[in-house]
């Protein structure tokens, strides 16, 4: 069942029911209150209903998270959560690409607390009350022990005078834009939408011979073409880029350490040389975003990428698109109008009468002008690009505007929500890549409401489920082959291959391997976990003791810096808790003794990783539970970010009441892998 525009939007109104998830088959009744989340979608208001209600409780229960925390929470409790800053100085430190920066200090000019705030994060900026008086939002640009600097569209009024809080914001952004994607991809009016739409609900006889069929591009040039030497791809990357340029929607599964994103940017840079273009290449993160463009530039493709500077790796702003307009041939006769602009305002206040009427009729053609003129300078720029690199939500920009983009590809695609994945597909796809893990972590969502209706479910994962077939990335190149064997057995069907040799991931110094030929251990730890005054983390001290003695007898052999060790744990109690612990034993700023060491949860260290990972799993309860520790992806995700050694922490009676990690340890132990000999040492 197709929808008008009209329709759709006035179902917005219309309440849905939210269901836990499961795979159960599609019903051809309407979904009633009870019904599960399904594969298939038969009729297509159902799946523009039940997603519009998904986002919506999503922006809702952030929205009232944020608020929550403002009106109920003591300032106390808002900065040891790390999730506001007061009494804050603040003075103008020029532009960043047209836009001011303002740098925030304690008032002392002493070291700030620890908090929560990264470079690129949505930053609210108030006096007191960020409620009841007028916010200014900004964007981080990047912190230090003492400051913040964060950018700004508009500067705070009295910028330098008084004390100023920052607190982290909801997302409204995101939301509109999921929303309009989700009208034109069910929307039978206008040019936007994708072909795709049936085969992407599941609501074809066949989904693989629907996906496999070739790409309806007119123009296409002939895959007979010049193509780009892959041949030092192995095979299973170059079945991949075959896949992805002979049909119409292709799922490439990438586990750890395979190459996901080199295959993407190998496969964009043959589309690109076969002129399939304009290419949209695009990611849930704006990492792994500029993952994808970093590697299209080194190919000597000409990537462009869309998206506000401040959220944009240093090193690639030179490729964003505020840069390339700033170099425009253009920019000349552009800054000579603006600088009329300024000329004629100024002189506005003292006209009178008709001259005053002809001075605002000069200043509205003037501005036309500059408006026109900024147009073509961004559209010659975005005509000229070969790939457009861009967030998922990024894609809903008005500088894409009306532009179609017939072949998308979307890397880390399982960490996208499906509304947050339209989002690009909509802007007329023709032939979609999808290239991501399902068994790795899932979309980020803040509502559990949501999140048991199941926002928290891949496109990439449900169509895995309708049974579409996947093609595997088999060879890894990260982990030393002994923590390969566990993931691979367990969650891949024994499918990896190594691509480094035991002796090219020697065993790191300092540490008393159980065995020193296979450099993975797990350290039973008698400790307790602690609930934070939040009540939604933990901590466990034991466990954070053992980390700093382990980090530090690494780095005394000095066969491991710093930067080198990742210390990963399932919670944000912890990090804070690992953080504090490790500031005042050294310090870990660039030149303390800790200076390069990160300690992240779990899902922040999806995508990365590091020589040597130490992970601290924190729970340990006589009750055996093990939380949101449960889900075999995080403990995937977590034991395959090691290179050369791998180090775990945790109390093994309560892990074992959980079926994959009792798997885990009972490998382990019989690995011989068990470091008895260090508990309580």
């Amino acid at each position: 069942m197709l929808m008008k525009r009209g329709d759709l939007v006035d179902a917005m109104g219309r309440k849905g029911s939210v269901h836990r998830m499961n795979n159960a088959a599609v019903p051809d009744v309407p979904m009633a209150k009870g019904e599960p989340m399904p594969d298939r979608w038969r009729k297509s208001q159902d799946h523009f209903q039940r997603f519009t209600e998904l986002i919506k409780q999503e922006l809702d229960d952030e929205t009232q998270l944020v608020e929550e925390r403002w009106k109920t929470w003591t300032k106390q409790r808002l900065v040891v959560a790390g999730v506001a800053m007061f009494d804050l100085s603040a003075r103008p430190q020029g532009r960043f690409f047209g836009d001011d920066i303002i740098v925030f200090e304690t008032q002392r000019g002493d070291r700030m607390p620890n908090h929560r705030f990264g470079p690129g994060d949505i930053v609210l900026i108030s006096r007191s009350r960020p409620w009841g008086e007028k916010v200014v939002e900004g964007v981080v640009l990047d912190r230090g022990p003492t400051r913040i600097r964060i950018v700004v569209k508009e500067r705070p009024k009295d910028v330098k005078k008084g004390g100023w809080r920052l607190d982290r914001g909801a997302n409204r952004v995101a939301h509109d834009r999921m929303h309009e994607a989700l009208i034109g991809f069910h929307s039978t009016e206008g040019e936007s939408g994708t072909v795709l739409r049936d085969l992407l609900l599941a609501n074809v006889l066949d989904v693989n011979e629907s996906a496999s069929l070739p790409p309806d591009i007119r123009g296409k040039p002939s895959l007979r073409a010049p193509r780009p030497n892959v041949s030092h791809l192995n095979k299973s990357q170059q079945q991949a880029i075959e896949l992805g340029l002979s049909q119409r929607l292709t799922l490439i599964q990438g586990p750890p350490g395979t190459g996901k994103t080199y295959t993407a940017v190998h496969l964009l840079n043959t589309m690109a040389h076969l002129g399939s273009g304009p290419l949209l290449a695009t990611a849930e993160s704006n990492v792994a975003v500029d993952n994808l463009l970093e590697g299209l530039l080194d190919l000597g493709v000409k990537a462009l990428r869309i998206g506000r500077p401040v959220k944009v790796r240093e090193a690639l702003r030179d490729a964003t698109l505020d840069a390339l307009v700033e170099q425009h041939p253009m920019q000349e006769e552009l800054a000579f109008l603006q600088d009329e602009q300024r000329q004629l305002r100024k002189a506005l206040p003292s006209l009178r009468g008709k001259e005053k009427g002809l001075m605002h009729k000069d200043i509205s053609i003037n501005q036309r002008e500059i408006r026109r003129i900024e147009a073509n300078m961004m559209a010659s720029i975005l005509d000229e690009a070969e790939v457009i690199c861009a967030t998922t939500i990024g894609c809903g920009h008005r500088l894409l505007g009306s532009r179609k983009f017939p072949i998308v590809l979307m890397d880390e695609a399982t960490q996208a929500s499906e509304p947050s994945a339209l989002v690009p597909i909509v802007k007329g796809c023709r032939q979609l890549i999808l290239v991501g893990d399902h068994q790795q972590l899932p979309p980020t969502v803040i509502s559990r409401r949501a999140e048991q209706g199941g926002l928290n479910r891949s496109l990439f994962e449900r169509l895995i489920a309708c049974g579409l077939t996947s093609t595997m990335l088999t060879t890894q190149y990260r982990m030393h082959p002994v923590m390969r064997e566990y993931p691979s057995a367990r969650f891949y069907e024994n499918r990896l291959e190594d691509g480094c040799a035991p002796a090219d991931r020697p065993a790191p110094a300092g540490f008393l391997w159980p065995d020193w030929d296979r450099p993975m251990a797990f350290i039973p730890i008698e400790g307790s976990e602690v609930q934070d005054e939040e009540g939604k983390s933990r901590s466990n001290l034991d466990e954070a003791a053992k980390v700093i003695g382990i980090v530090d007898e690494l780095l005394a052999m000095g066969d491991i810096q710093a930067a080198e060790i990742g210390i990963v744990t399932p919670y944000n109690g912890q990090v804070r808790l690992l953080s504090s612990l490790f500031e005042q034993a050294g310090g870990l700023e660039p030149g303390q003794r800790y200076g390069g060491l990160e300690i992240k949860s779990v899902d922040g260290y999806q995508g990365r990783e590091k020589d040597v990972i130490v992970f601290s799993t924190v729970r340990a309860n006589d009750a055996g539970e093990i939380g949101f520790l449960s889900d075999h992806r995080r403990l995937n995700v977590a034991i395959t970010r090691a290179k050369r050694g791998l180090i775990v922490l945790g109390h093994p009676t309560t892990l074992r009441h959980d079926p994959t990690w009792r798997a885990y340890l009972d490998w382990a132990d019989e690995s011989g892998l068990f470091a008895w000999h260090l508990t309580h040492s």
